[in-house]
């Protein structure tokens, strides 16, 4: 469903279902993302944590409820980098290019090719237009699937695992990045696993396992009812510097008599 730019949300989420193979991904769920949000999806794997990114992208339809974008709404989407065929032979150009899906020519104009240098150099990752996307390191290959989202100037953005399988170093600047697109007026919404390194220092947090088990801020989200109803597990809630740091309840029980025996 399309909605008119009225300053309502960019997109509505009404009690959705979503299944594959008549097996429930996603039941009635409910989620809206306004201009400027900046929101986290964490969940267990299997919890429908890219099935609903999937639906506010419009990849997918829901059996029930709704989904209601905003008229004209521009979307960018970063996948997995797990998914990614990373052997596919194109350069980074081209693979920034193909978020261009109605380009005149199939060679990059000169104003194309500026757009798309400008943006890498925005990104940090300047001068590698002509490489092979094979050849990049993993966080350069994250800031290339940024770059493609981007180019299309999106109002919303969505990513998939932004900081999977990369090291600590690149997980922080990635994360230096969004946020400062989001302080920009873009609008964020991602899925991780990394509760500590992401999620708490996000203003809003999603948590979901087929269905929305919470959503609100991190002081009201991550909290050890919603953390066992959400992974199935017991996990304790520890403050440190102001911020909330999980852990799993059971390596601190036994971090805790490890310690107990050291000192006896």
């Amino acid at each position: 469903m399309i909605a008119p730019n009225d300053g309502g949300p960019l997109v509505a989420v009404g009690r959705a279902t979503v299944a594959y193979d008549r097996t429930p991904v996603l039941v009635n769920v409910d989620l809206r993302v306004g201009a400027g949000d900046f929101s986290a999806i964490v969940g267990p794997s299997g919890s429908g944590k890219t099935t609903l990114l999937r639906l506010l992208l419009g990849a997918v339809s829901p059996l029930a409820g709704e989904v209601t974008r905003r008229r004209d709404l521009r979307v960018g989407y970063v996948p997995q980098v797990e998914t990614v065929n990373w052997q596919f032979p194109v350069t980074v150009r081209e693979c920034v290019l193909m978020s261009r899906t109605h380009r005149l020519w199939p060679w990059p104009s000169r104003a194309e090719r500026a757009e798309v240098r400008e943006l890498l150099d925005r990104l940090g990752i300047a001068g590698l237009e002509d490489r092979h996307i094979r050849a990049l390191s993993g966080g350069q290959q994250q800031r290339v699937f940024i770059a493609r989202a981007l180019l299309n100037e999106p109002q919303l953005l969505l990513m998939d695992e932004p900081t999977s399988g990369v090291d600590i170093r690149t997980r922080h600047d990635v994360l230096h990045l969004i946020s400062e697109l989001n302080r920009e007026g873009l609008a964020v919404v991602v899925t991780t696993h990394d509760l500590n390194g992401i999620a708490a220092h996000l203003p809003n947090l999603v948590c979901l396992n087929t269905e929305v088990i919470a959503a609100g801020a991190p002081a009201d989200v991550l909290t050890p009812e919603v953390l066992e109803r959400t992974y199935g597990a017991p996990m304790e809630v520890l403050e440190h510097a102001g911020m909330r740091v999980v852990v799993d309840a059971f390596s601190m029980a036994d971090n805790v008599t490890r310690l107990r025996r050291t000192s006896a």
